[in-house]
C-alpha cells in the first residue's frame, strides 16, 4: 500500500483504460486508486433501455479490464462522491471534464460538496478533439457557423493519445471497502443490442472500419443501403474510445479520412454550441423560431404517433424510424430525412422528435442530437435554410437507388398493407414556406 492518500478515478463518460488522461493524473503520484460509476438515477431515468444496455454492458467490460476491482454505486453524485472518498480517505477525485449542461451542475454541486472536506475534484481532459471553449475568434467570441469553426479547430489541433495504463496503478478492491458504502450491479434491462459495447469492441471495431470502409467513406456515409458508416457514435457517446484515438488514424490530406474528421469537428463544434447557450439543448437556438407556428392538437398527435411507428406512407421515412425502434440506430442521412419530414411536413415541434430519438438511440447524445434537430428544423446555429424542404421521394431515389433499405425495413411494400400517405408533401411543403414567410416578415 502507497503511504500517500488514496485517490479515486470516477468514471463517466470515459469507459476506457487507455488514452484517458484522468488515469494518468491519478497514477502519477504513486497513490492507490479506487475506480468507480456513480449511476445517477436522474440520468437512469432519462435513458432509454438500450441506452442502458450498452452503458451497462460497458461498464461489464470495464471492471473485467480491472479485474472486478470497480465499484459501481447508484444515487446522487454530490453525496456519492464525498462518502466514498471518506470511506477510503481520498483527498482527490480524478474525472474528465464534462462540457453538458447537466454535467456541468453536477460537477459543482460534487465540488461543493467536497470542498467542505477539503477534497479536490480535479478535470483532466475531456470526450472531446478540442474541448468547447477552446475554440473561439480572435476576439474570444464562440463561432456561430461551423465553417469558420473547422478552420480554427485544425489550426488549434490535438494532443497525441494519452498513454495511460491501469498497470501502473495499484487498484483498491471495493470488496475491502466498508460493508455500510452500497453497491449495485450494472443496468441490464435485458435487451438485443446489433453493437458489442466496451473498450475491446470499440478499439475492434475502428481497426476494422479503417481497415475496410475508411477509404470509401465520403462517397458511402450518405447510403444507408451500404455499410458504409463506422457505428462508433455509441462508443463516442460513452468514451468507450477516445476520438484522439481514432484521430491518429485520420487526416484531412486523403477524401475519406479527411471527411471523417470533418465529422468528428461538427462533434466537437455542437458540444462548444451547448456549452456557450446551454438552453439550446430545448429552445430555439434562433430565438425567432419561437413564434412559428406549430401542430400540437390531437390531430397533431395522431401524426406523430404514426410518424414513431413507421406509418406515415413515405417509405423512406418510414423505414428509418422502424429501425430506430428496433434497433436503436438510424443512419444519419435518414435522420435529417425523418426530421425534416416532422418539422416540415407534419409541422409538429422538433423538441418532439428530439425526445424520441434521445429516448430510442444508443447514441443518444444530447449537443449532437439536439442541434441536428434544429439543423433540420432552420433555428439552429449553421443551420439548413427553413424553405430547404427534402422531399422524401426525391432522397430515397438518391441515396437508395435500389430500393434495399426501404425493401429491409418495410417488407410490406410490395403486398397491400402499406398505408397510403398521411400526408401530401407538396401541399405541406408550400405550408411550411408559409409559415416560415410570417416569422421572417417580423425580423
Amino acid at each position: 500500500m502507497s503511504a500517500l492518500p488514496p485517490r479515486l478515478l470516477w468514471f463517466r463518460r470515459d469507459l476506457r483504460l487507455h488514452d484517458l488522461p484522468p488515469l494518468l493524473a491519478a497514477a502519477a503520484d504513486a497513490a492507490d486508486a479506487l475506480g468507480c460509476f456513480v449511476l445517477d438515477p436522474r440520468l437512469e431515468k432519462s435513458s432509454g433501455p438500450r441506452r442502458l444496455q450498452f452503458l451497462g454492458d460497458s461498464l461489464r467490460a470495464l471492471s473485467d479490464a480491472l479485474a472486478g476491482r470497480l465499484l459501481i454505486t447508484r444515487g446522487r453524485p454530490e453525496e456519492r462522491i464525498p462518502a466514498i472518498c471518506n470511506a477510503i480517505g481520498a483527498k482527490a477525485v480524478h474525472i474528465s471534464a464534462d462540457f453538458s449542461p447537466f454535467g456541468v451542475r453536477r460537477d459543482e454541486a460534487v465540488a461543493t460538496a467536497l470542498a467542505d472536506t477539503g477534497i479536490a475534484l480535479e478535470a483532466t481532459g475531456s470526450p472531446y478533439l478540442v474541448s468547447p471553449g477552446r475554440v473561439t475568434k480572435d476576439d474570444g467570441s464562440p463561432y456561430k457557423v461551423f465553417t469558420p469553426f473547422l478552420s480554427r479547430w485544425r489550426e488549434i489541433g490535438w494532443r497525441v493519445p494519452a498513454r495511460s495504463d491501469a498497470a501502473t496503478v495499484t487498484w483498491i478492491d471495493p470488496a475491502d471497502l466498508p460493508a455500510g458504502l452500497s453497491r449495485t450491479d450494472p443496468p441490464d434491462p435485458g435487451v438485443a443490442l446489433d453493437i458489442e459495447a466496451g473498450e475491446l469492441a470499440a478499439l475492434r471495431r475502428w481497426a476494422e472500419f479503417v481497415d475496410d470502409g475508411l477509404e470509401h467513406y465520403a462517397e458511402d456515409r450518405n447510403r444507408p443501403d451500404k455499410p458504409g458508416t463506422s457505428r462508433m457514435s455509441a462508443h463516442l457517446k460513452f468514451g468507450t474510445i477516445h476520438p484522439r484515438t481514432m484521430a491518429d488514424d485520420l487526416n484531412f490530406r486523403d477524401t475519406g479520412p479527411g471527411a471523417y474528421l470533418r465529422e468528428l469537428a461538427f462533434r466537437d463544434f455542437y458540444a462548444a454550441v451547448l456549452h456557450q447557450w446551454p438552453e439550446s439543448a430545448w429552445w430555439n437556438w434562433n430565438r425567432n423560431f419561437d413564434a412559428i407556428e406549430v401542430n400540437t392538437d390531437a390531430v397533431a398527435q395522431q401524426a406523430f404517433k404514426a410518424w414513431k411507428q413507421g406509418r406515415t406512407g413515405y417509405p423512406i421515412v418510414d423505414a428509418g424510424m422502424r429501425q430506430l425502434r428496433e434497433t436503436g440506430f438510424m443512419h444519419n442521412r435518414v435522420r435529417m430525412i425523418t426530421a425534416s419530414f416532422l418539422v416540415k411536413d407534419l409541422h409538429l415541434p422538433w423538441q418532439w422528435g428530439a425526445q424520441w430519438f434521445l429516448e430510442q438511440l444508443v447514441d443518444g447524445d444530447m449537443a449532437s442530437n439536439q442541434h441536428g434537430w434544429q439543423w433540420a428544423a432552420g433555428c439552429g446555429t449553421d443551420a439548413a435554410p427553413y424553405f430547404r424542404v427534402f422531399n422524401p421521394g426525391t432522397q430515397e431515389k438518391k441515396f437508395d437507388p435500389t430500393g434495399d433499405y426501404v425493401r429491409r425495413w418495410v417488407p410490406e411494400l410490395d403486398g397491400g398493407d402499406y398505408p397510403e400517405p398521411i400526408v401530401d408533401h407538396g401541399k405541406e411543403r408550400a405550408e411550411a414556406l408559409r409559415r416560415y414567410g410570417l416569422i421572417s416578415s417580423r425580423r
